[in-house]
């Protein structure tokens, strides 16, 4: 594990971040996550800078820089945290070249790590089917629970996505939901019959109980009628996984996954399943043709008499 530099990080250094992340900002399309990636980041150089070479950001050459990446390498950082970094850095000098604050980018001739591509962890229709039936929906936080992992498999959301939902988002009548994804960017995706069935059952039953007279707007509001949050329903996540005897290693995005898998399987068009998941390019939904190709190798091998 890194271990974190406590050398302060200088004032000059300080500012010049904040009026790189504040130019993002501007610049719009990035989330509270991303420009505080950026933060850490280019804290992380400054702080090590300071303690091993009594520069800052603006003054750093291409050899501090490698310097910078070998010490985090030696000490355990993996590859794609590698590449990460580095695309910080290349934004945040190409920056600096922009605003005259330097004459040459220091990281342009750096080369990125080579990545491998790894699959996403998909879970089988049969793991799903148990963690959606894992909530006890006697109670009304089960009966939410249902409702929500219902809507995240039927429409492939992202768990962010998912808790910034508002009621004037849902339109059960004519059974889509209106998403708002990375970058502000709009999608209509398709409930699914089961997933009406659960949302009406809970907008019926539970939700003004469990707001307490509190007022909302949000479709799934914690408390005080504020969102829940990524992590608290992220960790319920996990506890129905354990209820259900789900061994798969499990991420944030796993029924999004098993969304996307799940209707390439059963030959869906690759375009359509970009559409729903609001990827802008369709490479990245190809990566599901290879998930679907896994799976059936897998199939092939355990039931072929030569396989």
């Amino acid at each position: 594990m890194i271990e974190q530099s406590v050398i302060k990080v200088g004032t000059e250094d300080s500012v010049e971040i904040e009026r790189f992340l504040d130019a993002l900002w501007m610049e719009g399309g990035l989330s509270d996550n991303t420009l505080a990636a950026y933060r850490n980041d280019l804290r992380g150089l400054a702080s090590w800078l300071a303690a091993h070479h009594a520069s800052g950001l603006v003054a750093a050459g291409p050899a501090q820089l490698l310097e910078y990446l070998a010490f985090r390498y030696n000490a355990g950082a993996k590859v794609r945290s590698s590449a990460r970094l580095l695309s910080s850095l290349r934004r945040f000098y190409r920056y600096l070249v922009r605003e005259n604050r330097i004459a040459e980018d220091p990281s342009a001739r750096i080369a990125a790590p080579k990545l491998g591509r790894p699959l996403p962890t998909a879970l089988s229709e049969a793991q799903v089917e148990a963690l959606l039936e894992a909530p006890d929906i006697g109670q009304p936080l089960g009966l939410r629970d249902r409702a929500m992992l219902e809507l995240l498999y039927a429409c492939g959301l992202r768990v962010s996505e998912l808790v910034g939902l508002r009621l004037g988002q849902l339109n059960l009548r004519q059974g889509v939901v209106r998403v708002f994804g990375k970058g502000s960017k709009e999608r209509l995706v398709p409930l699914g019959e089961a997933a009406v069935n659960e949302l009406e059952r809970y907008l019926a039953e539970v939700r003004g109980d469990l707001l307490r007279g509190q007022p909302s707007d949000f479709l799934f509001p914690g408390r005080g009628g504020e969102p829940l949050t990524r992590q608290a329903f992220w960790y319920r996540i996990k506890a129905y996984a354990r209820k259900a005897e789900i061994r798969t290693p499990l991420s944030p995005h796993s029924l999004r996954h098993a969304f996307a898998t799940h209707l390439v399987n059963h030959g869906a068009d690759l375009r359509v399943v970009q559409l729903l998941l609001g990827h802008s390019d369709l490479s990245t939904t190809q990566i599901y043709t290879h998930v679907a190709r896994e799976r059936l190798r897998e199939l092939h091998a355990q039931h072929h008499p030569r396989g």
